[in-house]
């Protein structure tokens, strides 16, 4: 790595840990294990049914099966968890974050029974989850806040009646969790009631506890957290900070480190601040304290909450200071002394971080699943280390399931350069070279934003995402996208082998392939395509071919464009293939879904999903624009839509929630409701949920 080496002085030791059990899964529970692994500690995996062949079950030294999918049953199973390091013999827990990281009682849990929390007394956490009670806390040392109106047990009346005072916009905000779940922006007084009691119910099932306050929304506001360390000895410092205003529905999407607001001075004025917000509550170990700036007034921050925990952007700071946080937290729930000043941290070079969740950009950002067909990292990438430029926290391997039990995100890559620019040109240029397939991504929309030329330029606030994802669509399909979904489904064997496709071609005899493909989930709406091969030389594992695509056919006032070219494909491993067009080769992964009809295609320039094209009769056009499906797997929580009653366009029908996320789906036409489920109910995806009758 870039950064400077972390430099340790003797310490002495006044606990033992030889053995820790990870009380998590993903990409963070595999972060944690590899950390253990290089300090010679032997680690401890826990799972759901599901996760039983999960990457990090296998990572460990040992595991042990907490029960089924469902976190409540498993993975937020206190009593279960400490069971399996009592019957392990870990000596300590690390939580990585989520689950019960942040959980009071759980710390407590594994105090009273001697074995070691990897994270902050419980009191620190108590104080500090609650966002009232931490507001209170800090301001005490001096430490700013935003102005608002929060105290224990405030009812919807009182928020309301308070809430020209605190000045709109307000941000409403959940007292006892983060993640953006929750959290609402309010323009105005006539808009507040609604938002609270979704707020309520969003709090309540993410949380446990629906208690809200509210905050004066900051104009142009920028996200940056600091990252803080303290010992059990009264030491505590700071290790810079992290951008993370590049969020989409308060769900941090990319991070980066340090930011371009801060100067010198205000980089070491907010340091101080979240130290003393840390001294505040007593807090040991690594933690962040998240402020609220204004972009046209950097100089000014404002506390907004304390994660204690290990973030998901930790990977940043570590590549800008060369500090392994992880082996940090374990060295203070031994008992050492740091063995770090504040004098010895010190940024070097620029760090940005992409989260790769599961979910589609192009479809609202609807969370997706399946089962991972096909993953293919960049070459140069450190997996799980804290060397070399580009470094990947992953959760996933091929043949992983993605279902909805869990958080969407899937992985981190992460990009470090000499300075900011190099960084983000690493980075796009590592997500240019995933593979992801047979799982929708957000791979394409992260290097979209990445491209913005505001986000170029360091002009940054926490809603330019959700400003852009209002108008994002996916990238039109790249024709040789399109060639290589139409080639790549034959199969280039040896000289005997007939192709193995329904389209008839046999080595040796030049034959035309013609197929007929659409847009599905990423290459846009509406769009058809028609793919003619003339094939005019073929070898083992290589063909030549000459090509024309139309696109648009089946649109009669649509004028086809239409795009020719010859073009050569060569075989590198089944599936895989280096396309030549026009002198430059590029390779493309190719996988067919022959279930649904689908070939997935994913190359440099990005990720399509094609299908063939069916077109609904006329009577099943109707029928089909009247139904209201899920558009993934959840819960209903609400049916504000009643059975036989008349409905216009846009009226509310279900909601349903999925990944702690509510989604409100709406009448498509004017006629009458027919609601065919209830609040409670599992829903799956493409399942019908009413139907409205013109």
């Amino acid at each position: 790595m870039n950064a400077p080496a972390n430099t340790r002085t003797p310490v002495t030791r006044t606990r033992s840990i030889r053995k820790v059990l990870v009380a998590n899964r993903g990409e963070i529970a595999c972060r944690v294990i590899d950390t253990l692994r290089q300090m010679g500690i032997k680690s401890v995996a826990v799972y759901s049914d599901p996760d039983a062949d999960a990457p990090h079950v296998k990572a460990a030294d040992e595991a042990v099966r907490l029960g089924p999918a469902a976190a409540v049953d498993s993975y937020l199973r206190i009593d279960a968890v400490i069971e399996a390091a009592k019957i392990t013999g870990a000596d300590a827990v690390h939580p990585g974050y989520g689950f019960l990281s942040e959980n009071q009682q759980f710390a407590k849990a594994l105090a009273d029974a001697d074995i070691i929390f990897i994270g902050p007394p419980a009191s620190a956490i108590a104080t500090m989850g609650d966002k009232i009670t931490a507001r209170a806390a800090v301001t005490a040392r001096d430490v700013p806040v935003v102005p608002g109106i929060s105290r224990p047990g405030l009812t919807d009346e009182e928020l309301i009646d308070g809430a020209d005072g605190v000045g709109f916009p307000v941000l409403i905000k959940p007292s006892a969790g983060g993640g953006g779940k929750g959290m609402h922006r309010v323009e105005d007084l006539a808009g507040l009631p609604e938002a609270l009691a979704t707020a309520r119910r969003e709090a309540a099932s993410a949380f446990g506890d629906d208690t809200l306050f509210l905050e004066h929304f900051v104009l142009t506001p920028r996200h940056i957290e600091v990252q803080i360390l303290a010992d059990n000895h009264g030491n505590v410092i700071h290790l810079g900070e992290r951008e993370c205003s590049l969020q989409r529905r308060h769900q941090k999407v990319i991070e980066e480190a340090p930011s371009a607001l801060l100067d010198e001075a205000t980089r070491a004025r907010i340091g101080e601040a979240a130290c003393d917000a840390a001294r505040s509550v007593g807090y040991t170990g690594a933690g962040t304290v998240e402020f609220i700036v204004s972009a046209t007034a950097p100089d000014k921050f404002f506390f907004m909450e304390m994660n204690t925990r290990l973030q998901v952007e930790h990977p940043v700071t570590e590549m800008v200071t060369g500090v392994d946080l992880v082996e940090q937290q374990v060295r203070i729930a031994r008992g050492e002394t740091l063995s770090l000043t504040q004098d010895d941290i010190v940024l070097t070079g620029h760090a940005i971080e992409a989260r790769v969740y599961a979910e589609d950009p192009a479809q609202g950002f609807l969370p997706t699943g399946g089962s991972v067909a096909r993953l293919t990292w960049p070459t140069h990438a450190s997996m799980g280390g804290r060397e070399g430029s580009i470094r990947i926290d992953s959760g996933i391997v091929a043949g992983s399931v993605i279902g909805s039990d869990y958080d969407p995100m899937l992985a981190k890559v992460i990009a470090y350069g000499a300075d900011r620019a190099e960084a983000i040109d690493r980075l796009d240029e590592a997500l240019a070279d995933t593979r992801l397939l047979g799982v929708v991504s957000n791979i394409d929309f992260c290097r979209h934003v990445l491209a913005m030329p505001e986000v170029r330029d360091g002009v940054l606030d926490t809603e330019l995402l959700d400003r852009i994802a209002v108008d994002y669509t996916a990238p039109e399909a790249d024709p040789r996208a399109l060639v290589a979904a139409t080639l790549g489904a034959l199969d280039l064997g040896t000289p005997d082998d007939v192709w193995s496709s329904a389209l008839g071609f046999r080595i040796g005899a030049p034959s035309p392939v013609v197929a007929r493909l659409s847009g599905a989930q990423l290459s846009g709406a509406g769009r058809r395509y028609t793919v003619s091969a003339q094939i005019t030389d073929t070898s083992p594992g290589l063909l030549d071919a000459d090509v024309t695509i139309e696109t648009n056919v089946d649109e009669d006032e649509a004028q086809p464009e239409s795009w020719n070219a010859p073009v050569r494909l060569r075989q590198v491993t089944p599936g895989v293939f280096d396309l030549v067009f026009d002198g430059r080769s590029r390779r493309w992964e190719v996988l067919l879904d022959a279930a649904g009809g689908r070939r997935w295609v994913s190359g440099q320039p990005g990720t399509w999903i094609f299908q063939t094209v069916h077109m609904l009769s006329d009577h099943d056009e109707g029928e089909a624009a009247g139904s209201v499906v899920s558009p993934m797997p959840g819960t209903v929580v609400a049916v504000p839509g009643v059975d036989g009653d008349p409905v216009t366009a846009g009226d509310p029908l279900v909601v349903v929630e999925a990944m702690k996320m509510e989604h409100t789906l709406r009448a498509p036409v004017d006629g009458t409701a027919s609601i065919s489920v209830r609040v409670g109910q599992k829903v799956d995806a493409q399942q019908l949920l009413a139907h409205v009758s013109a």
